[in-house]
């Protein structure tokens, strides 16, 4: 695991620190550790792997099962999965659609119900689930389509809606989510292992709940008129009691991740705040407000977690969320000497973009502006990648093998920052 320089000066500490975060909750790293002390081993297990951490997830099962490791299905995002790992003839690799399903995302639906029902009904099936799985595989209600599909979760990412809510509405629209595919199991043996990139590290959330059935959350959108057509199919909703759930493990988490920077940052001998807040605010006010606080702190690293919300406009430029909230606050860092602060997707992407997010410091409105950008433009056109391009911080980790939400990291150096 990285160290940290052991200087708050340092401008890449905040690098270092998201390093460290994402090697605590790297999905290989995490199942393999939770396979291994598992002395359920010598039967033959099928493996079913979904999100955006599919590929290192089932790395990990691989590694742990070794020979007991009969068959698998993995499904991911393009270029989540490595060419290594689709080589291994147990294993069949499915690239899907993400952030918006598609076709791709209904034949990975029936490639997955096809899976279930080839397992001999004696042999159990391991699930590992993380983030991305609600797009990426999808049995939809009779009279939805990738369509129709496409536009639902297009309209609902515009309007900010939080994961609950969106979860509501995708579950009363699916075959498989909302605790579907537990009933689809029928009494096989099962387990699952998750990677939680939701609020409260809830199974019955993380990817929509395929194998668990909770109380509906988040209220019931009002959709336009082109969207009536989804309380006509929606389905009445599966509960606790209605299904038998398998086992099931959160083996990655936000917390995880934020209290592997926090010790990182202690074994460096610096101070450090761990900021309970969960952030899930409009990005640019909560960036704006965490830039005013880290101006008014005491020299040391501060974290925080969530996951925040862009209401886009019609027309959205470049970025998502996490480089709209660096920016945000960059605007109330500008002229500020000794203040960064790192906003950044654990999965490696943010948006419409490939960059996990941005690192900014009081240098970067100008930056962008020499470029003859503005700002305030960048953020109300939602193009806040753009403007972040021109100034030289955004931030490219490639797919991490993991996500955990997002994680905002502020390093306040030696002296007063302002």
């Amino acid at each position: 695991m990285t160290r940290p320089a052991a200087t708050l000066a340092d401008p890449q500490l905040p690098l270092a620190l998201f390093q460290a975060a994402l090697a605590a909750v790297d999905g290989e790293t995490v199942v393999r550790e939770a396979l291994t002390t598992d002395a359920r081993r010598g039967s033959p297990v099928h493996v079913v792997a979904l999100g955006k951490a599919a590929g290192t997830m089932i790395r990990g099962a691989r590694s742990a099962l070794g020979a007991d490791l009969k068959r698998a299905l993995a499904v991911s995002r393009p270029g989540h999965l490595d060419a290594d790992l689709c080589a291994d003839s147990r294993i069949r690799c499915l690239e899907s659609d993400h952030p918006l399903p598609g076709a791709r995302s209904l034949s990975a639906g029936r490639a997955l119900l096809a899976f279930i029902d080839d397992t001999p009904g004696d042999e159990p099936i391991l699930f590992l689930i993380s983030g991305g799985t609600s797009s990426l595989v999808e049995v939809p209600v009779d009279g939805v389509d990738a369509g129709r599909l496409a536009d639902l979760n297009r309209w609902m990412l515009g309007a900010g809606l939080d994961i609950a809510a969106m979860n509501r509405v995708r579950s009363a629209l699916s075959n498989i989510k909302g605790g579907r595919l537990a009933e689809r199991l029928a009494g096989r043996p099962a387990r699952a292992l998750l990677i939680s990139d939701v609020p409260g590290d809830d199974p019955a959330v993380i990817g929509s709940g395929l194998l668990v059935a909770g109380e509906p959350r988040g209220a019931w959108p009002e959709f336009p008129g082109e969207l009536g057509w989804v309380e006509e199919l929606a389905r009445t909703p599966l509960r606790p009691g209605d299904i038998h759930a398998p086992p099931l493990r959160i083996v990655a988490s936000l917390e995880r991740a934020c209290e592997a920077v926090v010790e990182a940052v202690r074994r460096g001998g610096l101070p450090v705040s761990r900021h309970s807040e969960f952030l899930d605010g409009e990005a640019a006010a909560t960036g704006a407000r965490l830039a005013r606080m880290l101006l008014d702190a005491e020299p040391g690293v501060h974290v925080w977690g969530g996951e925040t919300h862009v209401h886009l406009p019609e027309h959205p430029g470049r970025g998502g969320r996490n480089q709209h909230l660096a920016l945000a606050a960059a605007r109330v860092l500008a002229g500020h000497d000794g203040v960064r602060l790192l906003a950044a997707g654990t999965d490696g992407s943010d948006g419409n973009s490939d960059d996990a997010g941005a690192l900014v410091d009081g240098g970067t409105v100008a930056r962008g502006e020499t470029a003859g950008l503005d700002a305030g433009q960048a953020l109300a056109r939602a193009d806040a990648g753009r403007f972040l391009a021109a100034s030289g911080d955004l931030v490219h980790t490639g797919p991490t093998g993991t996500n955990v939400m997002d994680l905002v990291i502020g390093v306040v150096a030696d002296g007063d920052p302002q």
